[in-house]
């Protein structure tokens, strides 16, 4: 592996102050990026702002991929985004800022959430995509998909066939039967 910083003694301006992380991986001869510290945790995300300043004043001096990373990219500048304070030029994905992921719409799963299921839908007042949770995760109500009066029963007490509104857990409720990926590759008619 090669060096990256050799000591304090050669390379630091004297009488700076360093993180006792910073010191650590100058004393282990550890890269910034080979930090010990978990990528994008509070942690790491300081480590790689400390040589960025480090760096950008003259007090540390890097060699190798940690020199060329810091020279030629923006890794331990900050900017803003959404009002959100972020390190520029981190190389781990963030889900909250990476739009064009979207969920599959329209398609009940297992677990997720604090209910049994959920299932994302498109909002069509606002045009955005809600998560929608139902289902009793506590185990005193299983669904009986399968039996046809449990399935009349829940529709007739629930109301099912006035339930229209795809973003209420109701709706997703009384058609759950019709998502065979949930029961083992099996639909059943009707409201369940």
């Amino acid at each position: 592996m090669e060096t990256r910083i050799a000591s304090f003694t050669e390379y630091l301006v004297e009488q700076e102050v360093f993180s006792d992380s910073m010191k650590y991986h100058v004393a282990n001869n550890l890269s910034i990026l080979e930090s010990i510290y978990r990528p994008g945790s509070t942690s790491h995300l300081d480590l790689l702002c400390e040589a960025r300043l480090a760096f950008d004043s003259g007090k540390l001096r890097f060699s190798g991929i940690d020199h060329k990373l810091l020279n030629e990219t923006d890794l331990g500048r900050v900017g803003y985004y959404r009002g959100k304070k972020v390190v520029l030029d981190f190389p781990i994905e963030d889900l909250e800022l990476n739009e064009e992921k979207t969920p599959r719409l329209n398609y009940p799963k297992r677990g997720g959430g604090t209910k049994k299921y959920h299932v994302y839908v498109r909002n069509p007042k606002t045009g955005r995509i809600m998560k929608i949770a139902f289902g009793d995760v506590k185990g005193g109500l299983t669904a009986k998909v399968s039996n046809p009066k449990a399935r009349k029963s829940f529709a007739a007490r629930h109301n099912c066939a006035d339930k229209k509104d795809r973003t209420k857990a109701g709706y997703w409720a009384c058609r759950i039967n019709r998502y065979a990926h949930l029961w083992g590759g099996k639909t059943y008619p009707g409201y369940w």
